[in-house]
């Protein structure tokens, strides 16, 4: 890449230099025609000269004196018709200091420019800078104008993958589909390409072919770490594919394979729970949920799996168990919405939203005392979003990039570093109130679902009092219910295979966690 900006830069060099060359060619007659003792000051070099000296910096490798100087030339009049050029080379530089923000500033107003020979790159190196930065709003500039037949081979699965995630979230599946695949096996993108475009075929309800993608994904990373990113996904996105085939055996054992260490397996036990329940396998999600309801998980928002587990309770009759759990059930999340609802009808400031999530993000890491207006298990579930993880990463980018100017007084001082951070502020700025615009988006959403499942709640409850009722009325009637279904089920099983039973009451110890087995009866007749 230096090779190709050294070359760049020399064909830049081009009408500068020769306009150099003219100069001198007329230098000895004026100098013969001036008298030893009359000697004039040496003039200053005009803006030509300027930037020749400057191309010449950037030649050398001096790219931060090369930007300074770069920066102050595009802004002369009488460089007007070399501005693209300039800035295009400013951006260059502002590259190579691994100013990316600052850079995209650059090929944006080279691309508005319209001109001809330096739009083109600039589009292309926008990309890579938007690529690098993670920022969608510039991504989706550069990309919607690409020509995809003029696109360098280094850079196209780039341009191909991300062209897919657009394509994807406008809903546009088969189209996401084929970018995807475009993308070659030997890229850095392919992982992620292949696992999207299994999601797109998912989206498409084209379920078999998802399977066929995620298993392939799966086998390709046959030989990375257990914990590997790539192949837990694939293996999660693989059991969520048999879930949505409704083929509740695979995809149990598809969700069992997913990891213990990794955060996708707090995900893989709730839905495996789902597909325990619709395989009738009420034992083994009762297990679960000793695990997803234990002290560990206190902070985790999820109050579907409450009900889920008051709906086996009921499948299996334990009508006490299953009023517990309902009681837990709105005694947890009641507060919960009511501070939700509070926090709405409070303000509609965005940046007040965002500093509330900066509080949760603080705890999360270093000082749990941070004083919150909404329930941690909220905003936690917020900050673990992906559109918020995603402008999180940006943000943390562009701080980033700040310290980088801040680390040179030397450039802080200059013109382009004050610029520079006049673009930080204001980027992170707009950042900060778009994350505000999103928590307010999921808390409605939480709310809404709230709303939903406290409705639920209430079903639920009406058919546990109706399944008491009809337990009193065989009393009653003198039909006792005599010996329970699974009474005859031998339990020392678990014992004889060294495991040790005892009255769960809450506590928990973390290489425990998994590994609980619920030694319940069923109730019903």
């Amino acid at each position: 890449m230096r090779k190709l900006l050294l070359l760049l830069i020399a064909t830049s060099m081009v009408t500068p230099v020769v306009s150099e060359a003219q100069t001198k060619k007329a230098a000895p007659a004026k100098r013969a025609a001036q008298a030893p003792t009359q000697r004039r000051a040496v003039a200053p070099p005009n803006a030509k000269q300027q930037l020749s000296k400057a191309l010449q910096m950037a030649q050398n490798g001096q790219y931060a004196a090369a930007a300074n100087n770069l920066f102050t030339l595009a802004r002369k009049p009488e460089l007007a018709a070399e501005r693209p050029q300039i800035k295009y080379i400013l951006g260059t530089m502002l590259m190579q200091l691994k100013l990316y923000q600052t850079a995209a500033f650059q090929f944006v107003d080279v691309i508005r420019s319209g001109n001809p020979r330096y739009s083109k790159p600039a589009i292309e190196k926008l990309a890579i800078v938007a690529d690098g930065l993670g920022d969608d709003t510039i991504m989706n500039y550069a990309i919607s104008r690409v020509d995809l037949n003029s696109i360098p081979a280094s850079q196209k699965d780039m341009v191909y993958y991300r062209l897919g995630e657009i394509q994807r979230r406008n809903r546009e599946y088969p189209k996401a589909i084929d970018m995807f695949s475009r993308v070659g096996a030997n890229s850095s993108y392919y992982f992620q390409a292949l696992y999207n475009r299994g999601l797109s075929e998912l989206e498409s309800n084209e379920v078999p072919a998802a399977i066929t993608v995620f298993q392939n994904m799966i086998d390709a990373r046959a030989a990375a770490p257990v914990t590997d990113t790539n192949k837990v996904q694939a293996q999660l996105a693989l059991a969520r594919a048999y879930y949505q085939k409704k083929d509740w055996d695979a995809a149990i054992e598809a969700y069992s394979q997913v990891p213990r260490d990794t955060l996708a397996w707090h995900d893989a036990i709730f839905e495996q729970s789902w597909a325990m329940l619709r395989a009738a396998r009420f034992r083994s999600a009762m297990s679960n949920f000793q695990t997803l309801h234990s002290a560990y998980y206190e902070d985790f928002y999820m109050p579907e799996s409450l009900l889920l587990r008051s709906i086996v309770y009921l499948y299996i009759c334990k009508y006490d168990e299953m009023e517990k759990v309902l009681n837990l059930f709105e005694t947890t999340y009641g507060p919960v919405r009511a501070k939700i609802g509070n926090f709405i009808k409070s303000t509609n400031d965005n940046t007040y939203y965002y500093q509330e999530l900066e509080k949760a993000k603080i705890i999360k890491t270093t000082d749990k005392s941070a004083n919150l207006h909404l329930p941690y298990i909220v905003l936690r579930n917020i900050m673990d979003q992906g559109d918020v993880k995603r402008a999180m990463n940006y943000l943390a980018r562009l701080n980033q990039e700040k310290s980088r100017v801040e680390g040179s007084p030397t450039f802080r001082a200059s013109a382009l570093g004050q610029y520079s951070l006049k673009i930080l502020a204001n980027r992170s700025k707009n950042t900060k109130l778009a994350i505000g615009d999103m928590m307010k988006v999921h808390l409605l959403n939480m709310r809404t679902e709230l709303h939903d499942l406290y409705e639920q709640a209430g079903f639920i409850r009406y058919e546990m009092i109706n399944g008491r009722k009809e337990t009193v009325k065989k009393k009653i009637a003198g039909k006792d219910l005599g010996e329970q279904i699974d009474d005859n089920v031998n339990r020392k099983f678990y014992i004889e295979n060294g495991f040790q039973y005892y009255p769960f009451q809450g506590e928990f110890w973390l290489d425990e966690i998994g590994n609980y087995h619920y030694l319940g009866k069923q109730s019903c007749e």
